[in-house]
């Protein structure tokens, strides 16, 4: 065994780093969006558009709509038109085409706010939408979704019933939260499989943040997301780490839907030299590129064996740290390739209680490799027991039949 000197280097720091929030901005609509509305046209600087058809159609809805579903007394003449105003950013915001720019009407940020703060009752899987189909990311560790069953990459096609492929990420999200002890029943579609019903029971979900264990001289870290506490759990795993007195170790971020870019830079920064670019956030055309770079702490030599274990439920912040430490040649990627979700979001006020959370930039791995889509792929795949999760530990009895954890243990022990 290489002694533990050998491995790590002189300089240790520890920065404060802040949490990444949504950004809030005051939007041109103000607080008079329904003043005037069929009859005052907004300019439009960017792009020479003939809006005449819009409001030629909101005058002929005016004239002409008749209510066949509710009486006068319950719609009003200004919660219709409130109505048709977030239908029709809505369906200019669906237009682009993007599944992470949508349009939150009162209700909609609402239940957004509460679900960023962790306020719901839920089941506790990552979803999201892939190749226009909803998409299961990761069902997390100890929830009611990963009792039930629901594994990375499953295809969601129906909600309680409802049909998902014309459902907004919203509105799927919506549908699948409720009432602490009541149930959803979701049709799965998978690979090679028939689609099939699974019944949830929803809970009130505490995300756990990681875990450790050290198996035939390796030490394991399973990272599970990347919120508040994640780099600090990270920095105190790391200790640990050097505490075993190995010189091999492995980060396990299968099913990791992400989270926090601060956490993700502040853990890569434990492997890399103080202002080594960790990740890059490219804008609009004329905007230069942001790079978020490593606070130098930088502890281990090149004795280190590291391994990064990845898989499709792996996203976000997740990509963020597999895709530096790898291009790096910090460590090996080993599972199958990663999700592909690198765009970044902002939540911006149109009045004051809607919003539009819109995609404002896309990520770029040191090397310029977008993980949009994309994803990254393995340095040595090896595919997951098909009849188990991916992400085991002891205590769940499946030690055996994680498969990608035993051929990255066999990697590095046979490691030179």
């Amino acid at each position: 065994m290489i002694p533990l000197s050998k491995i790590m280097s002189n300089r240790l720091k520890y920065l404060l780093i802040g949490i990444l929030a949504f950004l809030l901005f005051a939007a041109a609509f103000g607080g008079g969006i329904f003043v005037g509305l069929a009859t005052t046209q907004p300019s439009v600087s960017s792009v020479d558009v003939d809006l005449a058809p819009f409001w030629k159609a909101w005058k002929i809805l005016d004239d002409k709509f008749v209510n066949n579903h509710s009486s006068s007394s319950t719609i009003t003449a200004t919660s219709t038109a409130e109505r048709r105003v977030w239908g029709a950013i809505s369906g200019m915001t669906e237009a682009l085409g993007d599944p992470y720019t949508v349009f939150l009407p009162p209700e909609e940020k609402k239940d957004f706010e509460e679900n960023i703060t962790g306020n719901f009752g839920g089941v506790g899987m990552e979803i999201d939408v892939k190749n226009r189909v909803l998409t299961v990311v990761s069902a997390l560790k100890n929830t009611p979704a990963k009792k039930a069953g629901i594994k990375s990459g499953d295809q969601i096609i129906k909600i309680d019933g409802q049909e998902t492929d014309l459902l907004a990420l919203t509105e799927a999200v919506k549908l699948i939260r409720g009432e602490v002890g009541t149930s959803v029943t979701v049709i799965i579609r998978r690979a090679g499989e028939s689609d099939r019903p699974i019944t949830i029971v929803r809970a009130k979900i505490s995300i756990p943040t990681l875990d450790t264990e050290t198996r035939d001289g390796v030490f394991i870290i399973r990272l599970y997301n990347f919120n508040a506490n994640a780099a600090k759990a990270f920095r105190e795993a790391l200790r640990e780490f050097i505490e075993a007195k190995t010189d091999k170790l492995i980060i396990d971020l299968r099913g990791n839907p992400g989270g926090l870019l601060d956490a993700a830079v502040d853990m890569a920064s434990w492997f890399l030299p103080a202002g080594q670019p960790v990740v890059i956030e490219r804008r609009r055309t004329k905007e230069e590129d942001k790079i978020y770079r490593s606070y130098g702490y930088d502890i281990f030599t090149n004795q280190l064996k590291l391994a990064i274990l990845i898989d499709g439920g792996s996203a976000s912040a997740s990509e963020i740290l597999a895709g530096a430490l790898s291009e790096y040649g910090i460590g090996a990627l080993i599972g199958e390739k990663s999700f592909g979700k690198g765009s970044v979001q902002e939540l911006v006020e149109v009045t004051e209680n809607s919003s539009l959370k819109i995609t404002v930039a896309k990520w770029l791995t040191p090397k310029l490799k977008s993980l949009v889509d994309n994803g990254l792929e393995p340095d040595i795949t090896v595919k997951a027991a098909t009849t188990t999760s991916a992400k085991t530990s002891p205590a769940d009895g499946e030690a055996s039949a994680d498969p990608v954890l035993r051929h990255a243990i066999d990697f590095l022990k046979h490691k030179k």
